[in-house]
């Protein structure tokens, strides 16, 4: 079963505002057996709107839309899809009365407009919309079946969730789908994918292996696709426990949701032990990830951005003797600098960066890209240095991703002992 994903609206195309409505459906529909077959973004404009309904038209099972629901003038997809129809508007009186008790709730005056959004393609299944105004709208032309949403993402995530795929899954057969993914830090595709090849070269022609590299991690994203789900859950595991056997030093965690910043913080719970960070290159950016994750509350103790040199003395007690003699970008600052947070902080483990990010050179004669990380455990110091090239982006993010990769083997080290 394929479906594909249309974004209606010129401030996508402009890059006003960033679709992250395509992923969330594409998702969803996986999870079901759909699979997406392409994601389109086109302009509010009403014959490419209707040009493009006609070239999916019988070519995949499902369109889904999104955008252009809204109450103005502007708002034209509604209008559009009663036309492509061939259909009439009549006036839902369920949609207009939970449209006045809505605003009725929040005390908002109501206008004709507001509830004119009552008015549907008579042939239209509605999805109701409990979070907005704009009723999701199912209709069907030769094999394909069209369904429009409005663009809002939490009044589109409510009809997705709680109307279109129990919807999906109570009218469709659909084939099984069953996803794992083992998330890696440390090492690049290419090595990895050098390592696991024979593992690779056995695997089942049902399932398929993809590798999703971002910098500092890779995800290895094992799918498999037919028709006994528990025949693909088996052999998926079979796959994954001989996979782990040969590469169980960078995996990190298993599943979308099993980030590293998860499983750094599981752990610190299981030990009840504490984290802080004082970061300058990586501007705050470690801190930000690892208070992410709901409950980091109770191991993140804090964090000093100590973007200035200055700051490092005043605030983490750095002498201002080792910055003179080995400058600010060096391993003796960035050592200084986690025994200074982890003493501040009163924490058990504690993350430093010091760096050139670029473009300039800054405080310090080290070449753009020099990068040092120091971890203050209860027992020791660590510090690693690393020179991430450019641009300034690809520096913060590889200085991130590593720094969380270290804490995460020396934490999982004293899990283990």
């Amino acid at each position: 079963m394929k479906a594909t994903i249309v974004t209606i609206g010129d401030e996508i195309l402009i890059g006003q505002i960033v679709d992250t409505n395509s992923g969330y459906i594409a998702k969803a529909l996986d999870k079901i057996g759909v699979q997406t077959h392409e994601m389109l973004s086109i302009s509010d404009d009403k014959n490419h709107i209707l040009d493009t309904f006609a070239s999916l038209q019988d070519n995949v099972d499902l369109v889904i839309i999104t955008g252009g629901l809204g109450p103005t003038k502007d708002d034209i997809t509604k209008k559009t899809f009663c036309d492509y129809f061939d259909d009439v508007f009549v006036r839902d009186q369920e949609v207009e009365d939970h449209i006045v008790a809505l605003f009725t709730k929040l005390n908002f005056n109501i206008t004709q407009v507001n509830k004119d959004q009552a008015l549907l393609p008579s042939k239209a299944q509605v999805l109701k919309n409990n979070y907005g105004t704009a009723a999701g709208m199912w209709m069907q032309k030769g094999k394909t079946v069209f369904v429009s949403m409005p663009g809002v993402p939490y009044e589109m995530k409510g009809i997705v969730n709680e109307q279109l795929i129990p919807k999906i899954v109570s009218e469709y057969k659909r084939p099984y789908i069953v996803h794992k993914t083992i998330l890696t830090y440390g090492q690049g595709e290419s090595i990895i994918a050098e390592r696991i090849e024979n593992w690779e070269n056995q695997l089942p022609e049902f399932i398929k292996l993809a590798y999703l590299p971002s910098p500092g991690r890779v995800r290895l994203r094992l799918t498999a696709r037919g028709e006994k789900e528990e025949v693909l859950q088996k052999a998926i595991q079979e796959n994954v426990e001989s996979l782990t056997n040969i590469i169980s030093d960078i995996i990190v965690g298993f599943d979308e949701d099993e980030t590293i910043e998860v499983v750094i913080g599981r752990l610190l719970s299981q030990q009840g032990k504490t984290i802080a960070t004082a970061e300058s290159c990586s501007g705050g950016k470690i801190a930000q990830i690892l208070t992410s994750v709901a409950g980091a509350s109770n191991y993140f103790r804090g964090s000093v951005v100590s973007y200035a040199t200055d700051t490092k003395v005043s605030v983490l007690g750095v002498a201002s003797e080792t910055i003179e003699r080995f400058s600010v970008v060096s391993a003796e600052v960035a050592q200084e600098m986690a025994l200074g947070v982890q003493k501040l902080m009163r924490s058990d483990y504690a993350i430093a960066t010091t760096g050139n990010a670029g473009p300039s050179k800054g405080d310090s004669d080290a070449d753009v890209g020099s990068v040092f990380i120091a971890l203050a455990t209860p027992n020791e110091v660590i510090v690693q240095d690393f020179n991430f090239g450019q641009p300034r982006e690809k520096v913060i993010d590889r200085t991130t991703n590593k720094a969380l990769e270290i804490l995460q083997k020396e934490i999982l080290k004293m899990h283990l002992a």
